[in-house]
């Protein structure tokens, strides 16, 4: 496009220009205004007038590459365009042209990742030119102020999703900072993903910690277009319910593009945000004989074109009904085709949660001759996954659900999921379509007993209720100890072995579980509600699910509450207290904890009442009230020596240390602390010598004893090793820095703080600032003593 005259590299050409100007040349010598740049390049015309005004220096590098690209630039005028978008002293690396992928985003706040998050294409895809060609043509005829929004509606297994993603998947590389994901499940009863649900899971997609995700849905919308403002992302909004379930979840960014799925036509959508309404319809009687030849072979279907018609048209050409009838075929491969369309007219209506006018009029016909075909175990383990409580199922929970073995439940499930029933969408895990779903349950309703399914759904709530008991010990064998109601036959709990297990189960089952209470609590099965919120609390705060703790202890308060369980309610009551000091709603959290402990005295529960104690400590350390922290924790270590429990004693006699150092008392400090490393001998708890040992190197730090001090910490080091706790050994690596700086050792305090950073950095910890400032301040110092 460009003459030779136009690449410039001599010393005080291009080069030293500012980007603004390098720009605004390279534009003009293509004879480009720039709205046409816009148009060309997927950015608006506003971001290139910022830009080329100097309003922005710094945009995100996949924006300059897509400049590069729609300008045509040579390789040396591209390097030079690249160079003057980086801040002076930036790497000068040259970069990938459009399409690279990388793990953080380029010249955005540090850490910040790219997420990757569009499932797999669906197989056998096939037709849909039509609105292929409209999805292409969005961007051209959009004007580049606002972002691109297009709403494809249709009904129930039209293939609206098939078409967002294999659409989604051709353009992805045009939007270098990334594409998001979420199925919404709008049509999901009882299961349809939240406004704040859905923002949370974004913002954690985008690098935000689980403790930093804001309480309210609003305040989270806010950050989410924040991050978004001048990226260039791709976000596909799955099965929506309406426009106010997709409104919250739409970005500023005019360089942004989201696409919406729907069974509803979302019209309002269009008339206030300005979207694209895409209908898609069932597919042609040619593309539906399409996708059967994919799914059956050329000569299968060459053989038997009438059947393969008939197959067509009784599936009433949706892509869902025609890839379950495949299955069957697929599987009888000398079974004619003609026998098998007549076995599935000769079959019931459509389902009924289906409108009379709907196309997939024959989709009960389709499943209902589907399961027929099945083993009776598998048709009964498939009815009664429609009434299992979670977004998915592992083979373990599966098997108690109906009764049997892992090793038959594998067996049915692989059968399942070879029918097109299920699908297996994570190694061991299965799910099932909204209608599929649906269907299995209205079947469950149609051939199981009432006792039948109460006993399916109580053999699972035993499985997963069971299996996070045991899982919660091992993240803290201090728990305060709940009798369960033993599992009933044909139930078997998993067996985590260690704490490292008992995290991947929680991670696997997390939204399983916190279904199962929601379920619970709205179908009269309290104890179970309040019980698997108790096993779930220390999981959620380990990783920082800080807002689901408090919501569901909120549902658990109210389940002990209704059951007039008072130790229930006094448990609950603190655990909730613990969530509401977590969120820093700290005036709910006291007084929770004021009704928890008048509770616990009326019972006579001394644990219970040490444990709030402990608790009250907390909260007053949160607030800076150390005397009253100490108080607290005085009265929780006798109330814990009273009833004999050694590990809280012994953690409790270092909390006392502490908080007499923080007082300025380190002698008093050394002394607790001491005690509580004497108790390690009779508990073995590595968690609380890991922490002794830390307190111990801050007295003896005060105290002078500066080389006992680095003893203390490496000691401290040791046995967080071997816990795996990443932020402790972070804290006490800080610790031991402040420790070597003052004895003298700056090189090696440096090292330390490094590490440290590292560490938080990675985490996202707000504690990284403050590390960050110790190492500023004493590379500083250093070079002002050279």
């Amino acid at each position: 496009m460009h003459p030779e005259g136009h690449t410039n590299s001599q010393p005080g050409g291009a080069a030293s220009q500012s980007l603004a100007a390098l720009l605004r040349r390279y534009r003009r010598a293509g004879g480009l205004t720039q709205e046409e740049l816009a148009d060309s390049s997927g950015l608006s015309a506003r971001a290139i007038a910022d830009i080329e005004r100097g309003r922005t220096s710094r945009p995100y590098r996949s924006s300059v590459r897509a400049l590069a690209d729609a300008l045509n630039l040579s390789d040396d005028e591209r390097e030079l365009l690249i160079r003057a978008s980086k801040p002076r002293g930036a790497d000068p690396r040259p970069t990938p042209r459009s399409g690279a992928t990388a793990d953080a985003a380029p010249n955005a706040e540090p850490g910040t990742v790219i997420p990757r998050q569009l499932p797999p294409v669906v197989a056998h895809f096939v037709g849909r030119r039509d609105e292929i060609d409209t999805l292409n043509n969005l961007r051209a005829s959009h004007p580049g102020t606002t972002v691109v929004i297009c709403a494809i509606a249709g009904t129930a297994g039209v293939g609206k999703t098939a078409l967002a993603l294999h659409w989604a998947h051709q353009v992805a590389d045009r939007f270098g900072d990334g594409q998001l994901y979420v199925n919404l499940r709008g049509y999901d009863p009882g299961r349809a993903v939240t406004t704040a649900d859905a923002l949370a899971g974004f913002l954690r997609a985008l690098g935000v910690p689980g403790q930093e995700i804001p309480a309210g849905a609003d305040e989270r919308a806010a950050r989410y277009r924040s991050m978004l403002a001048s990226a260039r992302m791709l976000i596909v909004l799955d099965n929506a319910a309406d426009e106010q379930q997709v409104r919250p979840l739409l970005p500023a960014s005019p360089a942004s593009l989201v696409l919406v799925t729907s069974r509803r036509q979302l019209n309002g959508l269009a008339a206030a945000d300005g979207a694209h309404l895409v209908s898609l319809d069932v597919l042609s009687q040619t593309e539906a004989v399409q996708m059967l030849t994919a799914r059956l072979g050329a000569a299968r279907a060459a053989a038997e074109p009438a059947a393969m018609a008939d197959l067509a048209d009784l599936c009433a050409r949706l892509p869902l009904a025609l890839a379950v009838a495949a299955a069957r075929a697929a599987a009888r491969p000398r079974f004619p085709l003609a026998a098998l369309a007549a076995e599935l007219a000769d079959t019931a209506g459509p389902l009924d949660a289906l409108e009379d006018d709907d196309p997939a009029t024959s989709m009960r016909a389709v499943f209902s001759w589907s399961t027929r075909q099945l083993s009776e175990e598998s048709a009964r383990m498939f009815r009664l996954l429609g009434l299992h409580p979670g977004p998915d199922v592992a083979i373990a929970a599966a098997a108690s659900l109906v009764g049997c073995t892992r090793q038959q439940a594998r067996q049915m499930l692989r059968e399942l999921a070879r029918a097109h029933l299920i699908t297996e969408h994570v190694r061991g895990r299965y799910a099932f379509h909204e209608l599929l779903r649906a269907y299995a349950a209205d079947q469950a309703r149609a051939l199981d007993s009432q006792d039948d399914r109460d006993a399916a759904i109580g053999r699972v709530l035993d499985h997963y209720l069971h299996t996070a008991a045991r899982a919660a010990l091992l993240l803290d064998p201090s728990k305060e100890p709940t009798v369960l109601a033993p599992p009933r036959l044909g139930a078997a709990a998993e067996q985590p072995a260690d704490y490292a297990q008992a995290m991947a189960w929680f991670e696997a089952e997390h939204q399983v579980l916190l279904a199962a209470v929601t379920l619970c609590a709205g179908n009269e099965s309290d104890t179970y509600a309040w019980q698997l919120a108790w096993a779930m609390t220390n999981f959620l705060f380990i990783r920082g699910h800080w807002q689901e703790r408090a919501a569901i202890q909120c549902t658990a308060l109210a389940a002990a509450t209704r059951l007039g369980n008072a130790a229930a309610q006094a448990l609950c009551g603190r655990l909730l207290a613990n969530a509401c000091t977590n969120v820093g709603d700290h005036a709910r959290a006291s007084r929770h904890y004021a009704t928890s402990l008048k509770l616990y005295q009326q019972l006579g529960n001394r644990l219970g009442e040490a444990k709030v104690q402990h608790s009250l400590g907390l909260l007053a350390d949160t607030e800076g009230r150390y005397e009253a922290a100490l108080d607290h924790s005085e009265q929780s270590l006798r109330l814990f020596q009273a009833v004999g429990d050694k590990r809280s004693e012994a953690n409790m006699l270092n909390n006392v240390g502490w908080y007499h150092g923080l007082l300025g008392d380190y002698e008093r400090a050394r002394v607790f602390c001491q005690r509580s490393l004497a108790l390690y001998a009779i508990t073995g708890d590595r968690w609380v010598a890991r922490d002794v040992w830390d307190s111990l190197g801050y007295a003896e730090h005060h105290l002078g004893n500066l080389a006992e001090a680095a003893a203390c910490y490496q000691r401290a080091l040791t046995l967080n090793r071997e816990t795996g706790d990443r932020f402790g050994e972070a804290d006490i690596l800080a610790h031991l820095g402040d420790t070597l700086y003052a004895a003298g050792d700056k090189a090696q305090a440096r090292q330390a703080w490094q590490h440290a950073l590292d560490i938080l950095d990675d985490l996202r910890h707000p504690n990284a600032d403050e590390v960050r400032d110790k190492l500023a301040r004493a590379t500083s110092r250093s070079d002002t003593a050279r």
